[in-house]
């Protein structure tokens, strides 16, 4: 019975997320910057408060290192913080990658930072 009990806790956390980055607030990054492959472009982020908006929503599942066999669009966001360490997050449905390790993502929340990426390609044009 206690087994049954685990097996459902652990169950229950892996299918309802994390928010990694919920507490995350504007004055805990410095700067940031936003790396959209394709096309290879670096652009400065300017609205902290904005992509902090997206980033309070994102969503993890479980670790998964099968990223690297998809195709398609990253946003690599580099942030440096406050205290001086730095994260790498990349948006690149239907994974986030922190800091080098994959993980399953809600499709949404990871759709929106990517979106986001892109407005700011377009703006900077």
């Amino acid at each position: 019975m206690a087994g049954c009990l685990l097996v459902m806790g652990v169950a229950a956390f892996a299918f309802s997320g994390q928010k990694p980055y919920r507490d995350l607030q504007a004055s805990d990054i410095l700067s940031a910057t936003v790396r959209l492959t394709p096309p290879d472009k670096t652009i400065q982020v300017t609205e902290i408060e904005e992509l902090v908006a997206c980033l309070n929503e994102v969503v993890i599942y479980n670790q998964d290192p099968s990223y690297t066999e998809y195709a398609g669009q990253a946003a690599v966001f580099t942030l440096t913080m406050s205290d001086g360490s730095r994260e790498e997050i990349v948006a690149y449905n239907p994974f986030v990658v922190i800091n080098g390790i994959g993980y399953r993502t809600k499709y949404e929340p990871c759709e929106k930072l990517n979106r986001y990426a892109n407005r700011l390609l377009e703006q900077a044009k």
